[in-house]
């Protein structure tokens, strides 16, 4: 009996196209994630949830009794502080969860781990390895501002179906601030001590003044263009809108296409960062 010989598979050493690419990419980073979710809950979802509670219920009893900050946010329109600052906490959240993923994991990938070398020793070019890379800190967003809402939901935090519209304007404002971020994250070779400054000096100032809690009105005039320049005002603003009382059509373009050009320009100088710091 003479047997069969089989000759083995020859690779043709392509990935069958850019969109396939940079999915393989996002199923690599999901391969690790599966394993290690649960270190992320309390940062993802678990601290907003408690800002949500001790914010929304704590102060907003105080606030929805009549007091003095009842009488300075007319923008409540009818609804609880609680319900006020819930799209906000969605949007600062999701900012905040964006910002952690496009820093010190994408510095890991070219410093540390250096997992990104390997993955460019494929057929996946340095453009598709940060696409899939965003693509990745996109969907993490997601998921997370989806388990918020659903809690959310339960303690009577959403006012009503507008605020579904909530989560896809967090994970646009989350996105046009990761992007350059990640860019920048590209671009260090030090142990990435500039992210904490960015987190200390530019994030938490923009969860506090950028409309989270009160309106951008009640800051002194001078500082509030630092605020209006913001992704995360124009994130909140959208999201809190949408929510609670409607955004008239003019705001609400001017908001998105603020945060899109944001968002374009974080891309295009990520993709050229990957690509300088892996083929050079």
């Amino acid at each position: 009996m003479t047997a069969t010989v089989r000759a083995p598979a020859q690779s043709t050493g392509q990935v069958p196209g850019p969109v396939r690419a940079t999915l393989l990419v996002v199923e690599g980073l999901w391969t690790w994630y599966r394993r290690h979710w649960r270190s992320t809950l309390v940062s993802s979802v678990l601290q907003p949830l408690l800002y949500l509670v001790a914010m929304g219920v704590g102060l907003g009893t105080f606030v929805d009794a009549g007091g003095r900050g009842a009488r300075t946010v007319p923008e409540l329109a009818g609804a609880s502080y609680l319900q006020y600052i819930a799209p906000a906490l969605l949007v600062a959240a999701a900012l905040q969860n964006a910002a952690g993923e496009a820093t010190y994991p994408v510095l890991s990938g070219f410093k540390w781990q250096k997992n990104y070398w390997a993955v460019t020793a494929t057929p996946i070019t340095p453009h598709q390895l940060a696409h899939g890379s965003l693509l990745w800190i996109a969907i993490r967003v997601a998921v997370s501002g989806a388990a918020y809402l659903l809690v959310a939901a339960l303690l009577g935090a959403v006012a009503g179906p507008g605020a579904l519209l909530a989560l896809p304007v967090a994970v646009l404002t989350a996105m046009a601030f990761a992007a350059p971020l990640a860019a920048f994250a590209a671009t260090t070779r030090s142990g990435g001590e500039g992210f904490n400054v960015i987190i200390r000096f530019v994030v938490l100032p923009m969860t506090l003044f950028a409309g989270t809690f009160f309106p951008v009105e009640q800051l002194p005039a001078l500082v509030r263009p630092l605020a209006w320049v913001t992704p995360l005002w124009h994130g909140t603003e959208l999201a809190r809108g949408l929510s609670l009382t409607g955004v008239p059509p003019l705001a609400a373009l001017g908001h998105v296409g603020y945060l899109v050009v944001w968002l374009a320009v974080g891309v295009v100088v990520t993709r050229w960062r990957f690509r300088v710091r892996l083929t050079t």
